[in-house]
């Protein structure tokens, strides 16, 4: 298989698990132990990170109209009210929209913090192994059943994503950490739990984890590109870029689905899918 189609399927791969909350990071390890990049081992670190911008793009395009505030004065008002936006000139930005970015920057600073402090390279020396990964698979997929059987008696505080508060936002943050602490954990699967223990509705869950991936995905995927540098050959142009979209045009289609499925059913099968893919990866690389 030529490297490209390879690429597609490594961006396929990764948009299907970035934003279900079975993890990404498990399922390229068993995907590379199958399907190797005849790349360098340089380049194949930043490509499993920088694919990420593929699915980035898949949700500025299907969230559009709830990350960008800025329009035309008058043009902007959906709820028929001056008072939902701030007037500067000709340019008119929606105030609802500007404070949910407030709230995602908030959501943001413990990981900034964290790799500020340089914890996530400790943690992806000690952690970032196939026992490690099996271990964060299987005991937050236990988690996940866990808090769905609670919740199931509980009505959501919290059935929007305007009303997340900004305690509740910055406890999202932190719950996001687990996922850049230990490899495995899924970032959207650490931020939907924390998330749903908050008392916030799947929907409003899902929607704030989306868009939370924005600042956190893109950072991760230009900081890794400045530390790879530049310099790609032709070649590697291509495999990124073919990765990419692959990345996006499944992560379309499987935002889309997520939001449809929640609106009837829990997250409890994710849970089980996790449980079951730990054990396959631990006795996989046990056996080998």
């Amino acid at each position: 298989m030529s490297e490209l189609w390879k690429a597609i399927l490594f961006g396929i791969v990764e948009g299907i698990t970035e934003w279900l909350p079975i993890s990404s990071t498990g399922h390229m390890i068993l995907l590379d132990e199958f399907l190797t990049l005849n790349v360098s081992e340089e380049f194949r670190s930043m490509f499993f990170v920088v694919i990420q911008l593929g699915a980035i793009l898949a949700v500025v395009l299907l969230f559009w109209s709830q990350i960008w505030p800025f329009a035309l004065a008058g043009k902007n008002n959906r709820a028929g009210s001056e008072r939902d936006e701030w007037k500067f000139g000709a340019i008119a930005v929606r105030k609802d929209i500007m404070i949910n970015w407030v709230k995602i920057v908030a959501a943001c600073l413990p990981a900034i913090i964290f790799v500020i402090l340089g914890l996530d390279e400790i943690c992806d020396t000690y952690f970032y192994n196939p026992v490690c990964v099996s271990a964060a698979l299987i005991l937050f997929g236990v988690i996940f059943i866990l808090v769905e059987n609670r919740n199931k008696k509980l009505q959501p505080i919290v059935q929007e994503m305007a009303g997340i508060t900004w305690k509740m936002a910055v406890l999202i943050g932190i719950f996001q950490l687990l996922a850049a602490a230990f490899p495995g954990t899924s970032r959207s699967g650490a931020t939907i739990i924390g998330a749903l223990l908050l008392g916030i509705a799947r929907k409003a869950a899902s929607e704030f984890t989306f868009i939370l991936a924005i600042p956190v995905m893109l950072g991760a995927s230009l900081l890794k590109m400045l530390d790879f540098g530049f310099s790609l050959t032709g070649s590697e142009w291509m495999i990124l870029l073919f990765g990419m979209a692959g990345a996006f045009l499944v992560s379309i289609v499987v935002i889309r689905f997520l939001l449809s499925y929640i609106r009837k059913h829990d997250f409890k099968v994710f849970g089980w899918y996790r449980i079951a893919l730990g054990a396959i990866v631990l006795l996989y690389f046990m056996v080998r």
